[in-house]
């Protein structure tokens, strides 16, 4: 519904004006890019970590988490 996006794991839902929800779209389409750039505009490992709560290795799961999330606003703002 253009307007608002619904977030939610269904218990608690919190909700975000539509253009919020489209700017964290391309926030997070960004975030995947540096997590998987090769070169110096890469997200370190170390940068990757402390963004995982220091968990080191945990590069690949938040690579796939921000990928899956990204997919899932962007369809909740198309």
């Amino acid at each position: 519904m253009p307007g608002s996006t619904t977030l939610g794991p269904g218990h608690g839902v919190d909700a975000i004006e539509h253009t919020d929800a489209q700017r964290m779209t391309g926030v997070m389409r960004e975030l995947h890019r540096l997590l998987t750039a090769t070169g110096p505009e890469r997200i370190t490992d170390a940068q990757a970590a402390a963004l995982c709560g220091g968990e080191a290795g945990a590069r690949g799961e938040l690579t796939a988490w921000v990928e899956r999330v990204t997919r899932e606003l962007e369809r909740a703002t198309a």
